[in-house]
């Protein structure tokens, strides 16, 4: 079975998507971490995010494993755990601009098919009830306010230390809904049989459990 999360950046789908997935001892999938590390790999060669065909070619060279220890999900580039790694305002902006070439979904899009081949998951991305899975046991558009999702950026970024700005975050994510709205291929949508979930004035575990109930009460998903 799938439950397939989408929704914009900073709405909380990785937080959610993981805490339903360790509750239903099912794998859960961070899609977004996976445009992220190709993005990482494009910079670190310092390859021009503009140039698509340097882009598309340097995909032969790029594996992306996705592994679960300790119950927590890493991902590896090329062999290197780069979790860590991934997780700066940088890369997100590039992951984006990534997401937008053609060939790098298309690429992405058939390991995550691959990875959910066997098993239960809940994956989260931008795309993955409209695209990934249109058949998705469960879809779910997770959303918040930009000033709330600003605010749980810039939280979360200063409780790990690094010094940022809230008026630099908020334009970072509108731009970044722009972009990941706007772009011709796999644009950010909510499918027409996604259950919108308003995040804005919810604790985490309003919403983890209220998307539990739904897939209990909708495609029958037993928990404890």
């Amino acid at each position: 079975m799938i439950i397939a999360i989408d929704g914009p950046a900073g709405a909380g789908k990785s937080t959610i998507a993981k805490e339903i997935a360790q509750k239903l001892g099912w794998v859960y999938i961070d899609t977004g971490a996976m445009y992220r590390a190709v993005a990482l790999c494009i910079l670190s060669q310092g390859i021009d995010l503009a140039d698509t065909n340097t882009i598309t070619a340097a995909l032969a060279n790029i594996q992306i494993k996705i592994s679960h220890i300790n119950k927590n999900q890493h991902i590896f580039l090329n062999k290197e755990d780069v979790t860590n790694k991934i997780r700066t305002s940088e890369i997100s902006n590039a992951a984006s601009t990534i997401a937008a070439i053609s060939a790098v979904r298309d690429n992405l899009v058939q390991l995550q098919r691959t990875l959910a081949h066997t098993t239960n998951v809940v994956m989260d991305g931008r795309d993955i009830g409209s695209v990934v899975f249109p058949n998705a046991d469960l879809k779910i558009f997770l959303t918040a306010s930009l000033a709330e999702r600003t605010n749980r950026r810039f939280k979360e970024q200063t409780e790990n230390g690094k010094i940022v700005e809230w008026n630099k975050i908020f334009s970072e994510i509108e731009l970044r809904d722009k972009a990941d709205c706007s772009r011709v291929d796999s644009p950010l949508i909510q499918a027409e049989d996604a259950i919108l979930v308003d995040t804005s004035n919810l604790t985490a575990d309003m919403v983890v459990d209220h998307i539990l109930q739904l897939a209990k009460d909708k495609v029958g998903v037993q928990f404890d």
